[in-house]
């Protein structure tokens, strides 16, 4: 049983700091105690569930208790304190389209808190009446004590009947509904609806709730588990044991039941006590409208917040009495001016009131102890009255302060104006006089400036001729010393090249036949390479290089098997071999001891046989017969040791042979490693040679526009221009140069070329660097997009089509490109950035596809010239590219005759067409990308959709006739299915979004679909469990939901997606077909699964069971001629593998998206602002 995964689990375990193995217990096991013994019980998976959340809520609500209390202590909160200052902020009234045991307590604590808010006003107001003696008559006011006690009246209220079913562990939520209905079905506040059997509704003092009695029982529920008290008591992190303090024996050894319901009971009657033990002050808050706007007032929504709050009904009974009232100070500081004679003298202020009302006629008000009581609208009418004495006092202090004001400006401005006539005469008279001093100092300036003129233009006249003079002077000298040290130079040049021309022409002739044999070797690979270049854009290719590498594959293992059992087999003959030749030596040396001891034996015998016979006849005849033995056996002896002989050295020239052998293995051995070091290396020195040719060719090409950017007439003399030609005759000056001897094409370059000012080609390469920076961080933002069209690929084409990148020979952009486009997408989880790259990747390939085309005659000349005349190095760096430009010229050119014409031609060099390789290699690598990622996020659910669930199973064992109650049990079931369907709807999404090519996104769809296809059939086909027809049900139900899927994708995205499904559709339909034992082999291969193989029908029909409804699987005939047909393909090595292969190349070429993309206009696209903003580019 699995409630948590392992890696959420030691998480949990970590945080909580306490043994892992107990925190297991305490959620999948209770321990009940008996007299006898403790019993351990393991809980159910529904009732682990529970433990689980129930564990949660405890740790909650006591990170809530704590976080209280510290808050409170915080604050400074005086626990001693006899005085409290409290603000309660309450919910209001709720009432929504599904409320629940939420809105059930919300509702109830609104209740409460309307009575003590009804009577606490209409109390008061009385109290007020009373304390003032005045006459008044009791006010009736709504009360809504009769849904208090249907709510917490005991034991027939809500909460009690709801606390009695929470106790019952047999209870549903439609027992309580029943429950509640037998009870208050006579009550006036109590509605049963007519259409639903477990709702009701309460009308409450605001209005009608209809609350949803689902998750009453659920949510009521508060169980304290004693294991969840020891193991978080027990935790090694005091913090934790802290909330948890042991409890007390009395609690610990009493488990009682608690709710939810009874506890906010009990803390809500607490906060009714405290209330009442305070003088409560109201502030009521209304919401002028529901779109959150100022100066919008909806008047039925402010009244209907009104009346639920009681506000309406305490002003109408407020205004049933006396709603203002006054005090007798108050009331004659305010409207004492109304009758000023009435408060003369020191008359009492409760007569001098009663007059003031009586003289303005004012009926029907009362005057208590202190205060003054009006009926409604009688302030207003005194305060009217008191405006209007006010008014006719302010307007006869504005005449007065009026005719102040204005004879006071009057004077002041009949005195300005003297002023200001006497001032403006002496300005007058001042300007005359300043014109005439004026006049005077002009003519006297003119005077000095004109004479100050003349010298200066004389001076710098003098100061003119002096540089002249002094520059040309200078300018003769710089000449003559330059012809002198450029003539010194040359003489030093001539000597040192004509060494070295010697010294290289006898390395060239040397090195002669090894270029030539290399580049015999380098053309012949290269139209080896065309050749299977050409055949791999043939159907069939890549299927008959596969068979080709796994028959080579095959025969490799084969023949490595051959030697390791012929080696093997070998050893084994050996130690036979030495084994038999051991036991041989054995039964010799055996036989030699015997023939020993006999030997001994008869000498002994014939021994005494001399001593008892005569001494001369008998002594003869014993001495010819022990010879005659001796002999016999020193020749057998003889034969033996010379069998013997031969036979040790069968074995060491055996021995012999089997050194060598492995000797010549070892040999074989180090020379294969030998060459694997050596083709390692020899790669390394190629690829130091191809940097070493790039930068002496860059070189060359800056010497050669150097010397063809000055003119020769004002550069070379008579002499270096014959240097020059000659050298350029002899092949050492032309870019098409051997990059073998480098020097020469320095030494060839007069020494007067680098003393040229060549600070406008520096300022133009500067100029062009500050453009490609720009471009660079341009590029690295994201641009978006224009009418479904990459921005950022348009403004790349559009830039290098404008620099003529196309066209040059060498230049750094296009490697910075790609380098900004490999560093976007380093972070291969970001499917977003992946798909941008991806629409822009494309897209501008289909701009290059459709723009660039072969050089012809003045392209290939070049590129001809050089390989003609290019040296070993050369012919290696051309060799080891990625692809012949051949290929790709050629490739180019078909595409240009079938693209979009509108788009400019343009003749592409070498780097262009290499660029447009590593951008291929770019959009596959995107596209390769992205697919793994969607498969990487499938993967998982794919494990979890093969096989249905065991309660699914349990579910379509039962039967399937109870269609309503088992809707919403088939949703929970395909939950995986939904999870991967979400999992494809979120990334068409985002290719959506980043405007992906419709022909990548269908190719992408496509390969995720044989994926699923190959994941779940090989399950089915090594899993016996998965082979069963309920799980064929699921599988189906599953499968429906991805067709749906691409129904919904449209044929444009999904394509012939759902056709890659076809081996585990035909499988799970051969599954969930009835009748299995009546078809024949022929209709199952031919008409129902026609794709499947016969190893794969035959592994399905073995492993197949019924768990529904207990049918059988095919009749043992046709299973039978299963295995017939299996031997009969047993010698294909193909058909013996009944498992599926997952797909994971590339599906498409570079014709193929140039083909399925429409023209692209990129006339309109705006430049960003970062290339706006810069005038310049």
């Amino acid at each position: 049983m699995v409630l948590l995964r392992a890696s959420s689990n030691d998480c949990l375990v970590f945080y909580v700091r306490c043994d892992p193995g107990a925190f297991t217990d305490a959620l999948c096991k209770r321990v009940m105690v008996t007299p006898e013994e403790v019993i351990k019980r393991s809980l159910d998976p529904y009732s682990a569930t529970i433990s689980r959340d129930g564990f949660a809520k405890t740790i909650y609500s006591r990170l809530f208790d704590w976080l209280v209390d510290k808050i409170n202590s915080s604050i400074g909160q005086d626990a001693n304190s006899k005085c409290l200052i409290g603000v309660l902020d309450i919910y209001g009234f709720e009432s929504f389209k599904s409320n629940s045991f939420e809105q059930f307590c919300i509702n109830y604590t609104n209740e409460k808190l309307q009575q003590h808010f009804n009577q606490h006003v209409f109390k008061m107001e009385q109290e007020e009446y009373t304390k003032e003696q005045i006459d008044w008559s009791y006010i009736e006011f709504v009360d809504n004590q009769d849904v208090l006690d249907l709510i917490e009246k005991k034991p027939g209220g809500v909460i009690a009947l709801l606390d009695e079913a929470c106790m019952f562990p047999k209870s549903t939520h439609e027992t309580f509904a029943q429950k509640l209905y037998q009870t208050f079905q006579k009550h006036k506040r109590f509605v049963k609806p007519k259409l639903s059997r477990t709702d009701f509704a309460i009308a409450h003092y605001a209005g009608e709730v209809l609350y949803q009695s689902d998750q009453f029982l659920d949510k009521n529920k508060d169980y304290v588990v004693a294991e969840h008290q020891e193991l978080l008591s027990a935790s090694r992190c005091s913090f934790i044991a802290g909330l948890f303090p042991p409890p007390p024996e009395e609690t610990s050894k009493s488990s009682k039941f608690s709710s939810i319901g009874a506890r906010f009971k009990q803390q809500l009657q607490a906060l009714m006590d405290t209330l009442n033990s305070t003088e409560p002050h109201y502030i009521r808050c209304v919401k002028p409208n529901n779109v959150l706007k100022p100066a919008i007032f909806e008047n039925v929504n402010v009244m209907q917040q009104l009346r639920c709050g009681g506000v309406l009904e305490a002003i109408r009974i407020s205004c049933a009495g006396y709603p203002t009232r006054r005090t007798f100070y108050e009331f004659l500081h305010r409207f004492g001016i109304l009758a000023p004679d009435a408060i003369e003298g020191n008359c009492d202020e409760k007569a001098a009131c009663k007059r003031i009302l009586e003289k303005k006629g004012l009926i029907g008000f009362q005057i208590g102890k202190t205060k003054v009581f009006l009926r409604a609208g009688q302030m207003a009418e005194l305060d009217a009255r008191r405006t209007e004495v006010l008014s006719v006092a302010a307007k006869t202090i504005q005449g007065k302060i009026r005719t102040h004001i204005m004879r006071k400006k009057f004077v002041s401005l009949r005195k300005a104006s003297v002023c200001f006539q006497a001032v403006w005469r002496g300005t007058l008279a001042c300007k005359l006089y300043d014109r005439m001093r004026r006049q005077a100092a002009s003519v006297k300036i003119q005077k000095n400036q004109r004479g100050h003129q003349a010298r200066r233009s004389y001076k710098l006249q003098v100061s003119s001729v002096l540089v002249i003079q002094a520059a040309l002077r200078a300018m003769a000298a710089r000449n003559e010393f330059r012809h002198k040290k450029r003539s010194k130079a040359a003489v030093t040049i001539q000597a040192r090249y004509r060494c070295h021309r010697a010294h290289s022409y006898h390395k060239k002739l040397k090195a002669a036949a090894i270029v030539a044999q290399c580049r015999w070797r380098g053309r012949i690979a290269r139209k080896e390479l065309r050749k299977l270049k050409m055949e791999a854009r043939e159907t069939g290719a890549l299927k008959q290089a596969k068979d080709k590498l796994e028959k080579t594959v095959e025969e490799l293992t084969w023949r490595v098997q051959l030697e390791k059992r012929m080696r093997t087999d070998l050893e084994e003959a050996k130690a036979q071999e030495l084994s038999k030749f051991q036991s041989s030596m054995d039964a010799l040396q055996a036989k030699l001891d015997e023939t020993n001891a006999v030997l001994l034996k008869e000498r002994e015998a014939a021994k005494k046989a001399i001593a008892e016979a005569p001494p001369v006849v008998k002594e003869t005849e014993v001495i010819v017969q022990d010879t005659e033995k001796v002999h016999t056996l020193k020749a057998e002896v003889d034969e033996l040791k010379t069998s013997l002989q031969s036979e040790k050295q069968r074995a060491d020239e055996l021995e012999k042979k089997r050194s060598e052998e492995a000797q010549a293995n070892e040999e074989k051995q180090k020379k294969i490693e030998e060459t694997e070091v050596k083709i390692r290396q020899f790669q390394d020195y190629l690829r130091r040679l191809e940097e070493k040719l790039s930068n002496v060719e860059s070189e060359n090409k800056v010497l050669r526009q150097q010397a063809v950017s000055v003119a020769p007439a004002k550069i070379l003399s008579g002499r270096s221009k014959s240097n020059l030609q000659r050298n350029a005759e002899s092949g050492h000056v032309s870019v098409s140069d051997s990059k073998i001897t480098p020097e020469s094409a320095v030494v060839a370059s007069p020494k007067k070329e680098y003393d040229i000012d060549d600070k406008p080609q520096k300022s133009l390469n500067e100029k062009q660097q500050e453009n490609q920076d720009l471009l660079i961080r341009c590029i690295a933002q994201h641009l978006g997009f224009a009418g479904n069209r990459p921005v950022a690929a348009c403004i790349i084409y559009k830039c290098l089509l404008h620099w003529r990148s196309f066209e040059v020979e060498r230049t750094s952009v296009f490697d910075r490109i790609i380098q900004t486009i490999g560093h976007a997408i380093e972070t291969q989880d970001n499917n977003e950035v992946l798909a941008y790259w991806l629409s822009n990747a494309s897209t501008l390939l289909l701009l290059l596809q459709r723009t660039l085309k072969a050089s012809g005659s003045t392209g290939m000349a070049p590129q001809r010239r050089r390989s003609s005349s290019a040296t070993l190095f050369g012919r290696m760096t051309q060799s080891f590219r990625g692809t012949p430009q051949g290929v790709n010229l050629a490739l180019i050119n078909g595409s240009m005759v079938s693209g979009v014409e509108t788009l400019r031609q343009v003749e592409a060099k070498y780097p262009a067409l290499l660029f447009k390789q590593q951008l291929t290699a770019y959009v596959e690598k995107i596209y390769g990308m992205i697919r793994d990622n969607l498969k990487k996020e499938i993967s998982p659910l794919l494990g979890l959709c093969i096989q249905a669930p065991r309660t699914s199973r349990a579910s379509m064992m039962k039967g399937s006739s109870r269609s309503n109650t088992n809707t919403a049990a088939q949703q929970a079931l395909i939950a995986h299915w939904q999870g991967i369907v979400k999992s494809l709807g979120n990334f068409l999404n985002i290719l959506k979004v980043n405007n992906v090519p419709p022909f990548l996104v269908r190719k992408v769809f496509t390969q995720i679909f044989s994926f699923i296809n190959v994941q779940l059939f090989n399950s089915l086909l090594l899993r016996r469990e998965c082979c069963s027809f309920s799980n064929g049900e699921y599988v189906k139900a599953g499968l429906a939901e991805l067709e749906h899927w691409c129904y919904r994708a449209t044929d444009e995205y999904a394509g012939s997606a759902w056709d890659e499904l076809k081996h585990i559709r035909q499988a799970i339909g051969f599954l969930v077909i009835h009748q299995k034992p009546k078809k024949t082999l022929d209709e199952i291969s031919h008409d129902l699964c026609p794709v499947l193989s016969i190893q794969q029908l035959y592994r399905i029909s073995t492993m197949y069971w019924d768990d529904k409804y207990g049918t059988h699987s095919v009749s043992p005939e046709v299973i039978s001629n299963m295995r017939v047909l299996m031997t009969e393909d047993s010698n294909n090595p193909v058909s013996n593998s009944f498992l599926l292969d997952d797909d994971s190349s590339i599906p498409f070429s570079v014709d193929d998206i140039s083909k399925s993309m429409q023209q692209i206009d990129i006339s309109d696209i705006e430049p960003p602002p970062l290339i706006r903003e810069n005038s310049g580019f």
